[in-house]
C-alpha cells in the first residue's frame, strides 16, 4: 500500500493533503489525545483507511478503518453452502 506520508525529522511537519503530508518519525505524548482525521475515508485494495494527524506535533499515521470482503471468495463460499445444504436434505 502506498502512502502520502513522508517521515522525517529534518523538515517541519506540514499538511498538504491530499498530495502529501510531512510527519515527524516518532509520536509524542501529545498524540494519544490530539489525533484528528485528515480528509475522508479512502479505499485501496481490500481496505478502507484514513489518515490521522496530531494537532500538536504533526505526527501522522494511516489507520485502517475496516477490511473489505473479497467478493470472489464470498461467491465461492455461497456456492459451497448451497450445495452442502441441498445434500443434507433427505429424499422424499
Amino acid at each position: 500500500m502506498s502512502t502520502i506520508v513522508t517521515y522525517t525529522d529534518t523538515a517541519p511537519p506540514r499538511n498538504q493533503f491530499p498530495r502529501r503530508i510531512i510527519s515527524p518519525t516518532h509520536s509524542g505524548s501529545c498524540c494519544f489525545s490530539s489525533m484528528q482525521p485528515v480528509g475522508d475515508v479512502s479505499r485501496e485494495e481490500r481496505y478502507e483507511y484514513e489518515y490521522r494527524r496530531c494537532r500538536t506535533c504533526g505526527f501522522t499515521v494511516r489507520v485502517i478503518v475496516r477490511s473489505l470482503p473479497d467478493q470472489e471468495r464470498l461467491a465461492k463460499l455461497r456456492k459451497v453452502f448451497a450445495t452442502a445444504l441441498t445434500k443434507m436434505i433427505p429424499p422424499g
